[in-house]
């Protein structure tokens, strides 16, 4: 009975079974450009807030890059998220037995990778906490070098010689971080040695004069310059000058070159140890 009515002729040739065909394939056309619409709204939309975000980031130099680049991802990816649930309730699809099983999937998932998720779980704390931020030369996990990025799992350096590190994040949240960059000035601090015979007054005059001729030492907070130590061969100076942050290294290599050539050059004696042997068979 069914299929004679479907069979039926009702205009032109039409048959009833024809025109709920083409209804039905009507309704479906109409959903898919209905979803594909909502996809591409979703997408702009997604686009247009995470580049509103890292805007604001750009704007203002004392806000973090790393801090609002992980929250325009965050963003860009919970819109596209919000809009495929949409996209699927357009086909009648009920989303609340999908996130339930998503749910379900992600706890299984977050049991088996539960070391990953401790370095996300940290990167997530880094990234919000900011003890250090790109371009900071840092040490971490025993490891030392430049930041060039930080990830939801891991933090890359570039240490001494140029050379790619990848440090997981939970090895960097959970251990000692030493941060070289934070601070503007840095103290340099040496140890020079003279001979017990020499003139001690010339000795710090030759140090001191060396050391805050030249242009990256800084006169204030003021240098120490003091005998620290009396040695088995020699009298020691402590010397501590504070400089700018990025001249620290270089500094402190030129300045035991220039203070032990201008020892020299004054006729300050720099021992170095010896040995007297006894014959005790004379």
């Amino acid at each position: 009975m069914i299929e004679q009515l479907l069979n039926y002729e009702i205009y032109n040739g039409n048959t009833v079974g024809d025109y709920l065909s083409l209804e039905f394939l009507a309704g479906i056309a109409g959903s898919i450009l209905g979803a594909l619409v909502l996809l591409i709204i979703g997408f702009f939309l997604a686009g247009f807030f995470s580049r509103r975000i890292r805007a604001i980031s750009n704007k203002y130099q004392q806000l973090d890059n790393t801090l609002f680049n992980f929250l325009a991802n965050i963003v860009r990816y919970a819109v596209i998220a919000f809009t495929f649930l949409i996209v699927l309730n357009t086909f009648g699809i009920q989303t609340t037995s999908i996130v339930a099983v998503i749910g379900a999937a992600g706890l299984a998932i977050g049991l088996a990778l539960q070391g990953t998720l401790s370095n996300v779980a940290a990167g997530v704390m880094i990234i919000f906490f900011r003890p250090f931020k790109n371009g900071d030369f840092v040490e971490v996990a025993g490891k030392m070098g430049t930041v060039k990025d930080i990830s939801l799992n891991f933090t890359e350096l570039a240490d001494l010689s140029n050379v790619q590190v990848i440090v997981p994040n939970s090895q960097v949240w959970g251990n000692i971080i030493t941060n070289y960059s934070t601070n503007q000035t840095r103290r340099a601090e040496w140890s020079f040695g003279v001979g017990y015979g020499a003139n001690l007054k010339t000795a710090e005059e030759v140090i001191r004069k060396t050391i805050l001729s030249d242009p990256r030492a800084l006169s204030e907070p003021a240098p120490f310059i003091q005998v620290n130590n009396l040695g088995d061969f020699s009298v020691d100076f402590l010397v501590r000058v504070w400089v700018a942050a990025p001249d620290f290294f270089q500094f402190q290599a030129d300045m035991k070159r220039q203070v032990k050539e201008a020892l020299d050059e004054a006729g300050v004696d720099i021992p170095f140890p010896t040995r007297t042997l006894i014959n005790s068979a004379e």
